[in-house]
């Protein structure tokens, strides 16, 4: 119960330390996991259960999937080399030039994560509008969630979910795309509509 304490209140505890103390929000997650890393070693010190080894953060640690760690790692560092050198900034002045709303712009980036995972996209989109443009709660970020994060079921190849579930059930890509894809497009564009209807 202390361990199950401890972490909720260090994840909560996340924004008040980036706000506290100007720091990447990462910074607080290793602040926390260091926390409870050393608590756990204190639990444990004077155990003499086998299985207690397993309850201790270096037990589980060695249980993480490093190459989805790795991955992820490897996407934002490229988002982040595109953003310093100035592409993210010139692709939102082409879409902004070409389509011209937030409607537009979020539905095409939607579109697009169906072949590409959401998580680069949402980066690169955190990248290509300044909060200056688009502040905090602003209708931009709240179509941009929905459509990056529904657009990837228009294909199945679009989600991690997506593929992995193509690996557990064994779905065929031509089978999903026949089937699945076109009711998946019809919920995607619905949404927008409903997006569009409540804001206007």
């Amino acid at each position: 119960m202390l361990v199950l304490i401890l972490g909720l209140t260090a994840l909560l505890a996340v924004p008040l330390f980036k706000t506290v103390t100007h720091l990447p929000p990462y910074m607080g997650i290793l602040l926390g996991l260091s926390m409870l890393w050393i608590v756990t070693e204190l639990m444990h010190t004077r155990s003499t259960d086998t299985a207690a080894g397993q309850l201790r953060v270096t037990a589980v640690l060695r249980r993480v999937d490093v190459p989805s760690v790795l991955f992820f790692l490897g996407i934002l560092t490229a988002v982040a080399g595109l953003e310093e050198a100035g592409h993210l900034t010139d692709m939102a002045q082409f879409l902004d030039g070409h389509l011209g709303n937030i409607y537009a712009v979020n539905t095409s980036i939607g579109l697009l994560s169906a072949v590409v995972d959401n998580v680069p996209l949402v980066a690169a989109a955190m990248g290509m509008y300044p909060m200056t443009q688009y502040p905090v709660d602003h209708s931009f970020w709240e179509l941009l969630a929905y459509c990056a994060g529904t657009g990837g079921s228009i294909l199945i190849i679009g989600s991690a979910a997506g593929v992995a579930t193509m690996g557990i059930l064994g779905i065929d890509f031509l089978w999903y795309l026949r089937r699945i894809a076109f009711p998946a497009a019809l919920g995607f564009f619905g949404g927008v509509v409903v997006f569009w209807l409540m804001w206007h």
